[in-house]
């Protein structure tokens, strides 16, 4: 079995648009929530955001803590505040995670409002712009601020399609953005890790490539998870037939005639993965 490379893009028409709108709204914007996915921090910033929201103040919100490598997760923390950006790495599902994008919310706020107090201006209610690709936790963040579910959750890409600004009981008021990409990927790594977190659909993307980009990235980062998940003891990278077999064979994935269903693998590792059945793992690595 071997591996077919394909050319990966998507870049559905309503990115495109709201990309227009946030420019067209952005002197509205008083704050900008960013939320990149803990798993990939580096293949989930969207490529040119900083020019999109010029120099408007922003939190960097890090999501998925519960499911990433916190080692190395850590690492582009540090990374990224290197850069000026104040980052926080949080579970979107835990309350008091929330409360620390509060806090931070709150602390610039009141700095806002004290600049407009010595220009004798009046204080504000913050506008605050909630921005990331698809299926980093958007809807689940802002769910969390407005104490109860206003937007659609969902483990798949391309469920928010228009702006919509939504009231939170924190006296922020949130525009839901829909998930933003780029026209053209810097590399089949990002792509396939994107598609990996199910940040772009997995019908673009022949499976059996990102099945073994998966098992990849095992091999090289975490081999305790081929060994225990999927009964691995060495990934041969020549043909993966025999990492096929290993994993059909465990699974009862069999045709007829008994041979092992290689769809049905690919699938299973694609879809552990998109089901958040898997943890402690972090694809992008920073080197210095």
């Amino acid at each position: 079995m071997n591996e077919n490379k394909t050319n990966i893009n998507w870049y559905p028409g309503h990115m495109a648009k709201t990309k227009r709108e946030i420019s067209e709204i952005l002197p509205k914007i008083d704050l900008i929530y960013e939320i990149i996915d803990a798993r990939i921090p580096y293949s989930s910033k969207i490529k040119d955001i900083d020019d999109l929201i010029k120099n408007k103040r922003k939190i960097l919100i890090m999501s998925k803590s519960d499911l990433c490598d916190s080692n190395e997760t850590n690492k582009w923390v540090k990374y990224y505040e290197n850069l000026n950006y104040k980052v926080l790495l949080v579970n979107l599902n835990n309350k008091s995670d929330i409360n620390k994008i509060i806090q931070l919310t709150n602390n610039i706020k009141n700095d806002i409002n004290k600049k407009r107090e010595e220009k004798g201006l009046k204080n504000i209610n913050l506008k605050a712009l909630v921005i990331g690709i698809p299926n980093v936790g958007k809807s689940t963040f802002i769910n969390a601020l407005a104490g109860k579910k206003i937007a659609i959750t969902g483990n798949k890409p391309g469920v928010t399609k228009n702006l919509n600004w939504l009231n939170t009981k924190y006296n922020v008021s949130i525009l839901d953005t829909p998930g933003i990409l780029w026209p053209k990927f810097e590399s089949n790594e990002v792509a396939l890790n994107l598609a990996s977190m199910s940040a772009i659909k997995s019908e673009i993307v022949n499976d059996n490539e990102l099945c073994i980009h998966i098992l990849n990235k095992y091999d090289k980062y975490y081999k305790d998870i081929l060994k225990n998940k999927y009964n691995i003891d060495v990934l041969d990278t020549d043909t993966y037939e025999e990492a096929y077999n290993s994993i059909g064979t465990k699974y009862g994935y069999k045709i007829s005639g008994g041979e092992v269903d290689y769809k049905r693998v690919a699938l299973k590792v694609i879809n552990d993965l998109k089901n958040e059945n898997i943890k402690g793992i972090t694809f992008d690595r920073y080197y210095k």
